[in-house]
């Protein structure tokens, strides 16, 4: 029977695979100019469906810190006095804005994770974004709307920072931008993030609740129950006695760690179900629905199942009177720049580690395939979601969930996406999953994308210090951005004082290691259109000139609409006669993600499949 059912299974990926479907997103087998090797029809739906069970709890998280910020509902009250805590008309209000955030969050996580697969080929998911929400809600609007900007004027703020987005992706400076970052502060990145990941998957409100914060120390050991959490003191002397921590740590970190020590397919799924599933029950000392008030109010959504609720008092709510603002128009500005620099350094960071980690990289350029494309779909996501209320749309480093499962291409998003948008009817199943049953997951595959730590070169201080900062200052600061500006500016200091003494001393003070160095990568390798053609290039030689300029600093379309004058200029280049083949097969249940890539003629590839 189990024989019948792998080869029907091995029959149905065949089949995709040669459809035009397969050939698109690049199955193995399909025939296409650069498959990526290893990748499956069903791989890709189960990897999907483990970046959306990874995902899923942001439709709640995000719904409750958003509604903190009160939406568009008045605090009755004075602002020396307010009572918006306790006037059950606003509080009505706001648990309506709560259950439109949750159709909102599920709604914009579908269309930009779906579209992110269909057109960029990424098996990465995208949603509103952790930290920027935060960001919204208690500085910028403030608790219950005691922030120096109302909320139509912070999504404004969001709506235009979608749309100076779409302009730098055409443009293709962010792509440059990234190229621009150095190679040791990109591997750096993905070490970064999975020690992030660690951080929110011990922490207690996307996680197991392992560590708190504190007053002596700036973290410290928690893993107390729900009652004893909000005081230090209390915590302190009831550490490790969460039974809930307790289930997540063994029925979803250490089940899930051995399925996957003899790789057993769909693990990370199988760990957030069974935790899930143990913790509904309401009898249980581990329910996620405990006899009080938040546990009677999760527990009166859950029980409706399946239920859809339309947006009703925070669509399309844009203020453009930016001259009404009290402090002056000052706070909208600051706001905009925030939410556009942390964007473009934490979803730039997030989809080259998560690309890196696919195995989807071009060690030539230093970009990943379809880099222009998922830009894109990214800032307009946060264009249309800034109209349903929500704070910028960004990649979700929890893809590494799907990607760890061996998903690597367009299909794991479109999954991801149709789950999502599965969710907007049965919002009450999914908004349910507790973060203890998420939480040993984050950690895993946090571990999974340390293996970067290996390549960056340490035997080098002014690469290797730089590497360190910004993996000790992600988790740290809890911020992907602010690892990446202690990176690159200690980068910078560095090595531009390195350079100039190298240069002023003619070679005579140099540093330990310095020609060891990694250097920078904002320069692409010029390909031509023929690898034969011995009057040209070789393929690997850097772009130099005026096209070599034109090559660095523009996008591939607008450079083969401008300098080649190409009339299919939306078309990517491939070099007459030359393959590209990507081993990239390790990736699966935790490979390092590397991507080895050769450029070979057609007669090269021939003769090397006669030789095997």
């Amino acid at each position: 029977m189990g024989l019948k059912l792998n080869e029907r299974i091995h029959s149905l990926n065949v089949w995709v695979a040669r459809t035009r479907f397969g050939k698109w997103h690049r199955l193995e087998g399909s025939g296409a100019k650069r498959e990526r090797i290893g990748s499956t029809f069903t791989t890709e739906i189960r990897a999907g469906l483990a970046t959306f069970f990874a995902m899923a709890y942001i439709i709640a998280v995000n719904a409750s810190i958003m509604s903190d910020s009160g939406g568009t509902c008045v605090c009755p009250g004075t602002e020396e006095d307010p009572v918006c805590d306790i006037d059950p008309d606003y509080l009505s209000c706001v648990e309506v804005v709560k259950r439109d955030l949750v159709t909102a969050t599920a709604a914009i996580a579908a269309l930009t994770t779906f579209c992110m697969g269909l057109f960029a080929n990424m098996p990465i998911g995208l949603a509103p974004g952790m930290g920027l929400n935060a960001y919204f809600a208690y500085q910028v609007v403030g608790y219950h709307g005691t922030g120096s900007v109302s909320f139509p004027l912070a999504v404004t703020a969001v709506f235009v920072e979608g749309w100076i987005f779409i302009g730098l992706s055409i443009l293709g400076i962010r792509q440059w931008l990234a190229r621009a970052i150095p190679t040791s502060i990109k591997l750096a990145t993905g070490a970064g993030i999975g020690l992030y990941l660690t951080i929110i998957g011990l922490y207690g409100s996307a996680g197991l609740g392992v560590i708190t914060g504190a007053t002596a120390t700036p973290v410290d050991l928690a893993g107390c129950d729900a009652q004893y959490a909000a005081d230090p003191e209390l915590c302190a002397h009831h550490k490790m006695t969460s039974k809930t921590m307790w289930l997540g740590i063994f029925c979803g970190g250490f089940v899930t760690a051995l399925l996957m020590l003899y790789r057993v397919k769909g693990a990370i799924i199988a760990g957030i179900a069974l935790v899930s599933i143990i913790s509904w029950p309401r009898t249980t000392d581990v329910t996620y629905f405990p006899y009080d008030a938040a546990g009677q109010s999760r527990f009166d959504f859950f029980k409706n199942v399946v239920a859809f609720h339309k947006i009703e008092k925070i669509l399309v709510v844009q203020e453009w009177n930016i001259s009404s603002i009290p402090g002056g128009s000052g706070q909208f500005w600051l706001a905009l720049v925030t939410f556009l620099y942390v964007d473009i350094l934490d979803t730039t960071g997030t989809l080259y580690s998560m690309a890196k980690f696919a195995g989807l990289m071009d060690k030539r350029t230093g970009d990943f395939e379809g880099s222009a494309t998922a830009y894109i779909v990214d800032a307009s996501g946060i264009v249309i979601g800034s109209l349903f209320g929500t704070p910028p749309v960004t990649a979700y480093i929890e893809s590494g969930a799907g990607i760890s499962e061996g998903g690597k291409t367009g299909i794991t998003a479109m999954v991801t996406g149709i789950c999502f948008f599965i969710s907007l009817f049965f919002a009450p199943i999914f908004a349910s999953i507790p973060p203890w049953a998420t939480g040993s997951t984050l950690i895993i595959v946090g571990s999974m994308m340390m293996t970067a730590v290996a390549e960056i070169n340490w035997t080098y201080f002014g690469d290797a210090i730089p590497a360190f900062l910004t993996i000790a200052v992600m988790p740290f600061t809890y911020s992907i951005a602010y690892g990446l500006i202690a990176g690159i500016v200690t980068f910078m200091i560095l090595n531009t004082f390195a350079y100039v003494l190298d240069k002023l001393t003619n070679g005579r003070i140099v540093p330990d290691n310095y020609d060891k160095r990694d250097g920078w990568s904002w320069r692409m390798a010029l390909v031509e259109d023929s690898a034969d053609d011995d009057s040209l290039p070789d393929p690997a030689t850097e772009a130099k000139g005026i096209k070599g300029v034109a090559m660095v600093f523009l996008p591939p379309w607008i450079f083969r609409l401008v300098v080649d004058r190409k009339k299919r200029f939306w078309e990517a280049d491939e070099a007459d006669g030359a393959k590209v083949i990507e081993a990239n097969s390790s990736t699966n249940a935790g490979g390092d993600g590397e991507t080895v890539i050769e450029v070979q003629s057609e007669d090269s590839v021939a003769s090397s499949k006669e030789k095997q």
